[in-house]
């Protein structure tokens, strides 16, 4: 007899009701509380049902055999009992820590894995090592780095303040005149949010700015960096050149006057040094429209009528966070917010600018009223870290010495590495030096849904169950809606949740009381939703018993901060509300950065030609997050599939490239530079400007014999360095490559298969 069941689940892209039936989810719906749902559930039952499915414990045949980490990557598996599996890690971990102690343990579980406030990987990941004695850890983020580093000592506090405090879009509908944006509002950024995005409500709020009549205007080479429903001006400038931009903007608003002379006195420091470099005084060179466009690609009558239209009324700046992922990514940071002084519209409605808009769903448009309950991760006893996009360094090169915001730091050794809930081989550069890097530590062991190549790459893979196989409550760090996440169905095989491993693991090791507090995953799930509860009773909401609310549906509470503007208290009074700045002061120019001494920054906004050199035929390429799934979460999903050429990820190329490379729509394209190359579709569409390509992130990397990728992961062709030893931010967008035609055979893709199991005997 067949039956089916309806319940709730909730992912980083929103709630999603399940249908599943004996014991598989067949699909899954938008709640109708979501005014504008994402399809990015459309992934889930074919991916979690897949062949790619991690369904027992394994071990690599190659570290059995002790090949020191040589085949990591390419190797068979064994697959082994959970109690032999729980077993050998617990004596990898305790022969570790007794050799080299706890500064041998690296846990880097970045990632974007359950939504759900209690089985979040990397907060059960990091209790345990916490109980264990500590490990070292990574800081900062992949997505805006450089700004979580820059943006304290440009204009002062924590940047994560800066997107909970940024000017929310109904005042900008209700006061602004034009919206100018760096990078554009990207509509597929707008699906996600950390946590959770309940209800999408962007598209909605950019609409209404549109019917009231404020124009947009998208500075980007990508034309689908702003939704085609609000109309905006295109000004497909190359690929890293904002920053040249922005200062020719603020140079053409000084040498026309249309700069506001007061704003800059009384709200900024430094603007006497950055006029001196903006007019060619510092270092002979003026930054003029005329200097921009040689290098923007942009008419210097464009650039100077674009000046003139932010000066002439009430204009909004925004700087997308991907302007940052770049050689010298700090520096468009600045020139933004020093863009924004010389008009002198900070901290007015409709006004100013802001930092990180469309990095997720939320900013500008929601805020939690409170904050919402979290596993309690305790103290870590190491306080190594390192910046999240030097692991391939520390891994290639412990000991080395490194720069970080102003202070020497010396690269750990990391002898063991455990990921949990994420997948740095999408979100790391240059995978081939990834590789490499991953072959240096004694033990690695990955917990995992499906076979990515993170797991390939492991010693000991962990099979975990998903969000809709077990009962949590999801929460965005970011949302207004409290999501009761119904269990669905059984994990699949032998996947277990990260819990369930883990306190099994911890009473191998005397840990379990201190881990699990005596509690199952049941008091645990009850005793975050008092806690919750609690927190709602003080911010005056009333929420339901944990029994009422698992049964029921979403609770939304109210959203709070309509027509909020960001700095308008600086604004008002910048006495009484100085910014924590050496100055008090918006620091256009910083005394603190210019004594850091570093070749690449002066101490204010600052142009830097790239890196990578340009030879002749190569083409910039830029990459992405994709519409159709989160990074790479579920890249063997039907949503994710079907939008693939050939199987391989889509590379967007302009006709005019297309015809001058002999590539017509639906080819098969290798795209190379000394780094490596990729096999892609090409998809040809003016929708991306001559001279550039846009290679969606997050194809499961699918390596042939020399480490080139057949699927079309980008990241086989950026380069590792870092935006500049200020942030150490990674830089992606910073690379040229050359495309072709692939007339060959297409190699068969095993991305979404299994690795080869053999049996332990043999």
């Amino acid at each position: 007899m067949e039956r089916s069941a309806q319940k709730l689940t909730s992912n980083h892209w929103g709630i999603g009701i399940v249908h599943a039936r004996n014991g598989r989810i067949t699909h899954i719906d938008p709640h109708p509380l979501d005014p504008a749902p994402s399809d990015l559930d459309a992934n889930l039952a074919a991916s979690l049902t897949g062949r790619a499915r991690v369904l027992r414990p394994a071990i690599r045949c190659g570290w059995l055999a002790g090949d020191g980490g040589a085949g990591r990557g390419r190797d068979a598996f064994v697959e082994l009992s959970w109690e032999a599996a729980l077993d050998l890690l617990a004596r990898e971990l305790t022969t570790l820590k007794e050799r080299h102690g706890n500064e041998s343990l690296f846990a880097g579980s970045y990632g974007w894995a359950s939504a759900g406030r209690f089985h979040h990987a990397q907060s059960q990941l990091k209790r345990f090592l916490n109980c264990f004695g500590g490990f070292v850890s990574s800081h900062g983020n992949y997505s805006y780095q450089a700004a979580l580093v820059a943006m304290p000592h440009i204009v002062g506090g924590a940047f994560r303040d800066h997107l909970v405090e940024a000017t929310r879009w109904d005042n900008i509908a209700e006061h602004a005149d034009l919206v100018v944006s760096f990078g554009g509002l990207a509509g597929r950024n707008m699906q996600i949010c950390d946590g959770g995005n309940s209800r999408h409500l962007l598209s909605g709020a950019l609409k209404r700015c549109r019917e009231r009549g404020v124009r947009f205007i998208n500075v980007s080479p990508l034309r689908r960096d702003m939704d085609a429903a609000l109309g905006a001006a295109w000004m497909p400038v190359k690929p890293g050149t904002d920053t040249a931009l922005m200062l020719a903007l603020c140079q053409t608003l000084i040498e026309e006057e249309r700069h506001d002379r007061a704003f800059l006195a009384r709200y900024t420091s430094g603007f006497e040094t950055v006029a001196a470099y903006l007019d060619g005084r510092a270092d002979g060179l003026r930054k003029s429209a005329q200097w921009a466009s040689a290098i923007t690609g942009l008419a210097p009558d464009q650039i100077r009528d674009l000046a003139r239209a932010m000066a002439k009324g009430r204009t909004f700046i925004t700087c997308a966070a991907s302007l940052q992922r770049a050689d010298w990514g700090e520096q468009p940071l600045w020139a933004c917010v020093t863009l924004a002084s010389l008009l002198g519209q900070i901290g007015l409605p409709g006004g100013g600018y802001g930092i990180g808009y469309a990095v997720n769903g939320h900013v500008g448009a929601v805020e939690r009223p409170f904050r919402w309950a979290a596993l309690p991760q305790g103290t870590n006893p190491v306080k190594t870290s390192i910046p999240v996009a030097m692991l391939a360094e520390m891994l290639l090169s412990p000991g080395a010495p490194y720069r970080h915001d102003g202070a020497e730091h010396v690269l750990p050794h990391a002898r063991m590495v455990w990921w949990a809930g994420g997948n740095p081989f999408h979100h790391h550069q240059d995978l081939k030096r990834l590789s490499r890097a991953f072959k240096e530590p004694d033990f690695i062991t990955v917990n995992e849904i499906n076979w990515t190549a993170t797991a390939r790459h492991a010693d000991l893979v962990l099979p975990v169950a998903a969000a809709a196989e077990r009962e949590d409550f999801g929460a965005g760090k970011s949302d207004n809606v409290l999501v009761p996440m119904q269990k669905s169905v059984a994990p699949p095989g032998q996947a277990r949740t990260e819990y369930a491993i883990l306190s099994a693991l911890a009473g191998r090791l005397g840990l379990k009381q201190a881990f699990t507090e005596g509690l199952s995953e049941a008091g645990w799930l009850k005793r975050l939703w008092q806690e919750t509860r609690d927190g709602a009773q003080k911010a005056g909401h009333a929420l339901p018993p944990w029994e009422d609310f698992i049964a029921g549906g979403p609770l939304t509470l109210d959203e709070g901060r309509a027509g909020q503007v960001f700095l308008a208290g600086f604004r008002q009074d910048p006495e009484a509300h100085p910014r924590p700045t050496p100055s008090g002061k918006i620091a256009l120019f910083s005394p603190v950065v210019a004594g850091f001494d570093l070749s690449d920054c002066a101490g204010h906004a600052t142009w830097n030609a790239p890196r990578d050199p340009a030879p002749e035929g190569s083409l910039a390429l830029l990459s992405g997050q994709p519409g159709t799934r989160l990074h790479s979460q579920f890249d063997n999903g039907a949503l994710s599939l079907e939008a693939k050429i050939g199987g391989r990820e889509p590379v967007l190329i302009n006709p005019l490239d297309a015809a001058a490379h002999g590539i017509r729509d639906g080819d098969i394209v290798r795209l190379s530079n000394e780094r490596g190359a990729c096999l892609a579709g090409a998809s040809v569409t003016d929708d991306i400007a001559p001279g550039a390509l846009f290679l969606w992130t997050g194809a499961w990397y699918d390596p042939d014999d020399k480490g080139d990728c057949r699927h079309g992961n980008p990241n086989v062709l950026t380069h590792d360095e870092r935006s500049s030893d200020w942030s150490q931010g990674p830089a992606a967008h910073s690379v040229r490559v050359m495309i072709a035609r692939f007339d060959e055979t297409p190699p068969e893709i095993a991305a979404h298969e299994p690795p080869r199991f053999v049996a332990r005997d043999s």
